[in-house]
């Protein structure tokens, strides 16, 4: 199963038996069999899209997602048909409300991210001698917060959670600063809109995660919007923002790779009322090169979902009407 990218102006898709059919201008350009297609990213404001293409991949059970040209965030889903189980859903609800809940899975996740910001870390101090000093600096501090995250230590209220969340943040963002080319300006995360060229990849990449983490929870019968660690909130998918939060620092060392190789340039970004965008050569690198590395992430989020969506269901089910099969319709 693969990405398909619709990235280019008047491109028009249509379906034709079990494949799409795509057109420039007017001209028929070659087919991509629906089965084949796993998610499909629509970023050019000028595609035309056939409904029975929606349609098809939403039966197909793939997911198109739909890019503002403009940023670097997504405006719409299309997923495909809701799962049945409301067992999953009336225990995912009832535990977002229970204190006790929260604040274990949100202590396991920070301790999850911060754990792998630690890996990066020890792999730029590898890969980069020269910047061992500030890495060293980012390890330790992180390294301090995750002693305050040890099992067995205090509770930890969430909030108090997010301010050393946020303090290892920080540190990590100053250590990766130390191993990015200068001329890239990166002095730490910003968005909305992203002002530099690895904000702007970050951006992106965080994006498609969560949209990843969004289609494993549909898939696999759970909320999307009812987060443990993120709160629910208006328009916020938060089970999926607390999916991704262990992925973010494989994306940061996937980012570090392709400027670092220097398949990602200066040249591919342009600057626009203080916000920094990937140009079209620079996304066709972008996702290429990102189709061949998300596997890995995905079936992670696949083998999560599962698992909780499993756990839930065994609580959510004696919640559930039964049928009385003898009963006349």
């Amino acid at each position: 199963m693969a990405l398909l990218l619709l990235d280019r102006a008047n491109l028009q898709v249509k379906t034709e038996g079990d494949a799409l059919a795509l057109y420039e201008a007017g001209t028929r350009r070659g087919t991509v069999p629906i089965k084949l297609i796993d998610r499909c990213v629509v970023h050019g404001a000028q595609t035309q899209l056939d409904s029975g293409m929606l349609l098809k991949l939403a039966e197909a059970g793939a997911a198109v997602i739909f890019m503002s040209p403009r940023q670097h965030r997504c405006v719409a889903m299309v997923l495909g048909p809701r799962h049945n189980d409301a067992a999953i859903r009336l225990a995912q609800a009832r535990l977002v409300l229970d204190e006790s809940h929260c604040q274990q899975w949100s202590r396991q996740l920070v301790r999850a991210k911060l754990q792998r910001q630690c890996r990066s870390l020890q792999l730029w101090m590898a890969e980069r001698p020269d910047a061992r000093k500030p890495l060293w600096d980012a390890l330790e501090t992180i390294r301090s917060v995750l002693q305050t995250l040890m099992p067995e230590g205090e509770p930890v209220g969430v909030e108090r959670l997010r301010g050393l969340e946020g303090a290892a943040a920080r540190a990590y963002f100053g250590g990766f600063a130390a191993v990015l080319p200068p001329a890239l300006q990166f002095n730490g995360r910003n968005r909305r809109p992203p002002r530099d060229p690895v904000n702007a990849c970050l951006s992106l990449g965080y994006t498609l995660l969560h949209a990843q983490a969004v289609q494993a929870c549909h898939a696999a019968g759970l909320d999307p919007l009812l987060g443990f660690y993120h709160r629910p909130a208006f328009g916020r998918e938060s089970l999926a923002s607390d999916l991704i939060e262990p992925l973010r620092s494989e994306v940061d060392q996937w980012v570090w790779r392709l400027v670092r190789q220097r398949e990602l340039r200066e040249h591919h970004f342009t600057l626009d009322k203080g916000c920094c965008l990937l140009g079209k050569p620079g996304r066709s690198v972008f996702y290429a090169r990102w189709e061949s590395q998300q596997a890995g992430w995905k079936r992670w989020l696949r083998l999560q979902t599962r698992a909780l969506a499993r756990q839930l269901r065994q609580q959510g089910e004696g919640w559930l009407e039964h049928d009385d099969e003898d009963e006349a319709d």
